[in-house]
């Protein structure tokens, strides 16, 4: 009898298949638990058609839910970096983390729906929860609440119930969407089905163009507003959920019927307890591991399991494409931050760069579905799923191989790497005649330094130990004067060379050892009259400078042309303009006299500005956009024709964790390989080309299936199962 009841218990999930759509986790025709579920009842139809007026609600909700996660994720690394002041592989590891759990908890989002609570109100309660985090994420990003720790475990705390939130509800959406829908209109379905996956790219595109506007080009509390940019996400999240439920009374609502997912853990879980239990030589073998299941599940649940697992074992090497997919919102991302971002009409901030993935996703599906696939099968070339998928791959590991060369490039304007006993030094003359400066042993500075001569580059220290007590010889108009300083190993000074009451003086001063991060211009400022000056930048940057050639803190600056500042010193209120403080660049401002209603300045670039574009890395994006239409799309209609449809939730189960474990791959290295950039591109480029050629080896011995022509073969072949276990004992007695 256990036979025939798994035999029962399949087909009437087989039953409610069809209510289901493309890898939308569904039911595994358990009975339903006791409860209260409303009757089922036709919904109003939008004007007329068929299409149940209910969807436009879930249309809508997934919109809003679409553009609060990834408005949220858009800034969530350049968060990490700025406000929490991590390094950039913490906050790698950290933002691939959070994206690895969204995709592990799409599993537990649909044991809820089928096995306990129904989509509907899993919807609900994982939508609070939702919201709950994307609040506590707001709150932990305002600066003047608590410490430090504070913001960090508000943020942690936020990001948790928001990915809970966000995996949870994923599987239970679109299945919600379809079964809206009567038996009768599939047609209608699948067409809904375009529109709900419309509505994800266009909260996607939205969301990673405005929220980095918010972030980056909104102040609140003297700084980017983290804030409002987290903020928005979360309202749109309320405004979700608020149209989820405003919607509830024209909803069909099926109540749970058990998963799937857990139906086939069993049966394999209990394949292998059996084959261990009996793996004595004695016993006649099977021939699959699988049909060691046959004394509990029917031959059709084990026949579909082998169909699920054939895929499955494809499904091993595709983690590592997401690996180098996902990295666009971190790796890219601080890379967009060392590059110049502006295109002459419009400034980029760098992590709005994210936005031109779901652009060109929406360009690049109908060029291949009508043009690019149509065309390479009229060259008689047999473009199959396998090699569509490998071919993605190569694309994905081609970008990763053009950021690496961009990576490249980007370090030519990095300042060069400190070695131990070794400083950088150069030297600003702002007295009014040419001064030779001579270090004690060594040997720089060959030709005197002009009066306000921009340095072209800095010069190397080499020390004999950590620190070290240096004599500076300063020749100046046939007078030789010395001055001490204690130079310290890996740090970059300037000296300062002036005149002080007739004579020649001198100031060694610390400066910026990298560049600014995110793209913000660095400025201080050197005093030369001999009143204090209070300078105002813009309306919000204030900074007072001793006078006698007194030296004030770093700014940090949005990169724009400042021509609107104030000095104020006793003498009165004069105009300070400082031009154009570009990407990246430190500059060093001397205000020299007064001249009129201003002051005069010099500026010198101590660090020079970001010089290679962000349109560099627009390759990239093609190559890895193309790449994700070619392995994604074709992945999944790959995976839903080589299983039957009682097995297509889960496929995406298994396709959801390849994410998650891409996104884990990447953490572990930021983590535990730490490397220059470069070569960690370059290093994920070989993996990817490398799992590439294994992935072709697999596909070209996997041999395609119909699913049905296997169910029908099965139903034919299909014995009752009942008394195996009796037999399998009979024989251990004989022997």
């Amino acid at each position: 009898m256990v036979g025939d009841k798994a035999r029962g218990e399949m087909n009437a999930f087989q039953r409610n298949g069809s209510k289901e759509t493309l890898f939308t986790f569904i039911s595994a025709g358990d009975d339903p638990p006791k409860g209260d579920f409303p009757v089922q009842k036709k919904s109003p139809k939008l004007c007329g058609s068929n299409y149940p007026l209910s969807i436009a609600f879930i249309v809508v909700n997934e919109f809003c839910e679409r553009f609060s996660y990834y408005g949220m994720r858009a800034v969530l690394t350049l968060y990490f970096i700025s406000f929490f002041h991590w390094d950039e592989n913490l906050s790698t590891a950290v933002y691939h983390a959070f994206s690895a759990l969204c995709y592990f908890t799409p599993v537990i989002g649909a044991i809820m729906a089928d096995s306990w609570l129904g989509k509907y109100k899993t919807i609900i309660y994982l939508s609070i929860v939702y919201v709950v985090g994307h609040l506590i994420k707001s709150v932990g990003a305002i600066p003047s609440l608590g410490n430090q720790v504070v913001h960090v475990v508000l943020s942690m705390v936020g990001l948790f119930l928001i990915a809970l939130g966000t995996g949870g509800i994923k599987p239970c959406v679109s299945a919600f969407g379809g079964d809206q829908f009567e038996e009768e209109h599939t047609s209608e379905r699948s067409k809904f089905f375009s529109v709900f996956y419309l509505s994800i790219n266009a909260g996607s595109l939205i969301s990673t163009f405005v929220t980095p506007v918010l972030r980056g080009d909104v102040k609140c509390f003297g700084e980017d507003c983290y804030a409002l940019a987290f903020g928005v996400p979360a309202a749109l999240m309320v405004l979700a959920l608020v149209v989820f439920i405003a919607g509830s009374g024209l909803y069909r609502k099926m109540p749970p019927q058990g998963n799937v997912l857990l139906e086939v853990c069993k049966c394999i879980g209990f394949a292998i307890k059996n084959r261990l239990k009996n793996r004595s030589h004695h016993i006649p073998k099977r021939d699959h591991w699988l049909d060691w299941a046959s004394e509990k599940y029917s031959k059709q649940l084990i026949g579909e399991v082998k169909m699920v697992t054939r895929v499955l074992f494809l499904f091993i090497p595709l983690p590592m494409f997401w690996a180098l997919f996902d990295q666009q919102g971190s790796r890219w991302t601080l890379q967009a931050t060392k590059m110049n971002a502006d295109f002459g009409i419009y400034v980029l901030q760098p992590d709005q760069m994210q936005f031109l993935n779901p652009l060109l996703i929406l360009v690049f599906i109908p060029i291949f579905d009508l043009g690019l696939y149509p065309l390479i099968s009229m060259c008689k070339f047999n473009f199959t799923p396998i090699k569509k998928m490998a071919t993605g791959m190569i694309l994905a590991g081609m970008a990763f191989g053009l950021a690496a060369i961009v990576e490249v490039k980007i370090n030519e304007t990095d300042m060069p790497q400190l070695v131990p006993k070794e400083s950088l030094i150069q030297v600003l003359n702002l007295a009014k005649n040419p001064v030779q400066v001579t270090i004690q042993d060594q040997d720089l500075f060959q030709q005197p330094v002009e009066a306000f001569q921009d340095p072209a580059e800095y010069s190397n220290l080499i020390l004999n130990g950590e620190q070290q007590n240096l004599h500076f010889i300063l020749q100046h108009q046939g007078l030789s004067l010395t001055f001490n300083y204690t130079v310290k190993e890996k740090s970059v000074y300037s000296l300062i060379v002036f005149e002080a009451e007739g004579s020649l003086s001198s100031r060694l001063i610390t400066d910026l050892k990298a560049k600014p991060e995110n793209g913000l211009a660095a400025v201080r400022f050197i005093n030369g009259l001999s009143q204090d000056a209070n300078l105002t930048i813009d309306s919000k940057q204030f900074v007072a400078v001793p006078k006698n050639y007194g030296v004030s803190e770093y700014l940090l600056l949005g990169r724009d042309k400042y021509n609107n500042g104030k000095c104020i010193t006793e003498m009165g209120e004069f105009t300070l303009d400082l031009g154009l403080l570009d990407f990246g660049a430190s500059y060093t401002v001397v205000v020299t006299n007064v001249s009129g209603d201003a002051v005069k300045t010099w500026k010198s670039e101590d660090i020079k500005a970001n010089s290679v574009h962000m349109a560099w890395q627009l390759p990239q994006y093609l190559l890895i956009s193309a790449g994700e239409v070619m392995f994604s799309i074709t992945g999944l209609a790959f995976s839903y024709s080589q299983s039957p449809a009682s097995m297509k939730s889960v496929l995406q189960a298994g396709w959801l964790l390849t994410v998650a474990v891409g996104n884990t791959f990447v953490l572990v290295i930021a983590q535990a390989a730490p490397m220059a950039q470069w070569a960690e591109f370059v290093l994920f480029t070989v993996l990817l080309f490398a799992v590439c050629i294994i992935f072709s080896i697999m596909g070209y011995f996997y041999v395609s299936v119909d699913p049905e022509d296997l169910q029908e073969k099965e139903e034919k072949t299909e014995t009752p199962s009942r008394g195996n276990m009796i037999s399998l004992v009979t024989q251990k007695t004989k022997l």
